[in-house]
């Protein structure tokens, strides 16, 4: 049977950097250039990516794209070790960090059991001892990042200064790690007990104001759901980066001719108007901060309306 098509360029791609075409830190092909010399769909291209990154040939680098692996590959490939005690001394927690590099370096796609064998340098079935699968790695380095950065013993005074101060914690969360925007459900939470004091800090927050426990579960809900709605654009953006090679104002810029004929059409006044604002403001940061200021002055309506407290240090 012939194999897809994204396979054959896997093996076109693999050829060249073991005959030293392509050496480590070198550049591959972006989704782009696949698409332009192969003739092949976005979606296949980026498929390419993703299995090179699988087998741990190529790994991504923030501002650069996706470069051929170093030496630190070369080991699990060749059968080879890393040391007299790599089985020795190989745990749980050396397991969950290797996942972490990985996620943070590559992306969530780019992981798997292989992969994470390959980083440290030992045989997959290896890792079974420590960790069953790729669910239970991905939910033990979920609360192992949160472990990073434990939140403060107390609130700071003031209860809208206390949901600030856990939101914006759980934002440079989401910041340093972008991955984790795809490892949590709303409706079907998995909470380890790093993640439960972001919990515990809210709920306690929130019980202070008077409202009831309804309230005060949906609330914590609520300013969860937007700090982890607003970091999927952090994950989306990392990830397609790493497939496209280009950084957003890059797309943007590519884009621009396209957009203007839709946008420019007419049949869009509002748009035009607002979206050909050279000087129109666009960071994710600022969007972050305007939105949580607008979610805490309406928590701060309701706490006036049920309860009857005023001002913002209530």
């Amino acid at each position: 049977m012939e194999a897809p098509p994204y396979a054959r360029i896997v093996e076109v791609i693999r050829t060249r950097i073991e005959a030293g075409e392509l050496s480590p830190g070198d550049r591959v092909p972006s989704t782009r250039r696949l698409v332009a010399e192969f003739g092949v769909a976005m979606a296949t291209a980026s498929k390419v990516l993703a299995a090179l990154r699988r087998d741990g040939l190529v790994r991504v680098v923030p501002g650069v794209g996706t470069v051929v692996t170093g030496d630190e590959a070369g080991p699990a490939r060749s059968g080879a070790r890393r040391g007299p005690s790599v089985e020795s001394t190989l745990g749980r927690a050396a397991v969950v960090r290797a996942a972490i590099g990985i996620a943070d370096a590559e992306g969530i796609d780019a992981l798997s059991m292989r992969r994470v064998a390959a980083a440290l340098g030992t045989g997959v079935m290896s890792l079974y001892r420590h960790v069953p699968g790729k669910d239970e790695l991905l939910l033990l380095m979920r609360d192992a990042v949160f472990g990073e950065s434990p939140v403060p013993s107390a609130p700071p005074s003031g209860w809208r200064a206390g949901l600030e101060s856990s939101a914006r914690a759980l934002w440079r969360l989401y910041r340093r790690h972008p991955w984790l925007a795809r490892t949590a459900s709303l409706t079907r939470p998995a909470a380890g007990p790093n993640q439960l004091p972001y919990s515990e800090w809210t709920l306690g927050v929130l019980s202070g104001l008077g409202l009831d426990d309804h309230r005060v579960f949906h609330l914590h809900l609520t300013l969860f759901n937007f700090v982890h709605g607003s970091a999927a654009s952090l994950e989306a953006e990392h990830r397609e980066e790493a497939d496209t090679g280009l950084t957003g104002q890059q797309w943007l810029e590519q884009r621009e001719d396209a957009t203007r004929s839709v946008i420019g059409s007419g049949r869009f006044p509002v748009s035009e108007r607002i979206f050909s604002d050279p000087d129109l403001p666009f960071d994710l940061d600022d969007l972050f901060e305007f939105g949580l200021a607008r979610l805490l002055d309406g928590i701060e309506r309701l706490v006036e309306r049920e309860t009857g407290l005023t001002g913002r240090g209530a």
